[in-house]
């Protein structure tokens, strides 16, 4: 079955950086639509990012502008690079690949 793993998450100040990496195992990131999710305590998880197979991103527009989804093929790793960190981005960020495969989440804390 298919796997995925995630890992970068931390504490960061406000206007930090972090990178969050999932690695995929028992499938392909390049041949399915790909996602990063986020769930805060007392929220419903919500789509941060996503990528189409052809390399189409969206972005949540909370997060637009500031955060970056991408993959590497070679790797069968998708990537979630997040600048000009917020409290707000506080969640645990999960990745996710069509039609219904996710990690088991990474938690990010955006404090001073």
């Amino acid at each position: 079955q298919v796997q995925l793993v995630e890992s970068g998450g931390g504490l960061v100040q406000p206007g930090g950086s972090l990178r969050l990496s999932c690695t995929v195992s028992g499938g392909r990131v390049s041949i399915v639509p790909v996602a990063w999710y986020r769930q805060a305590p007392g929220q419903q998880r919500e789509l941060v990012a996503g990528i189409s197979i052809g390399g189409n991103t969206n972005y949540a527009v909370s997060v637009k502008g500031r955060f970056t989804i991408s993959r590497d093929n070679a790797k069968n790793t998708l990537y979630l690079q997040m600048n000009s960190l917020k409290p707000e981005d506080t969640a645990v960020y999960y990745c996710n690949t069509w039609p219904n495969r996710w990690g088991q989440g990474t938690q990010v804390t955006v404090s001073s």
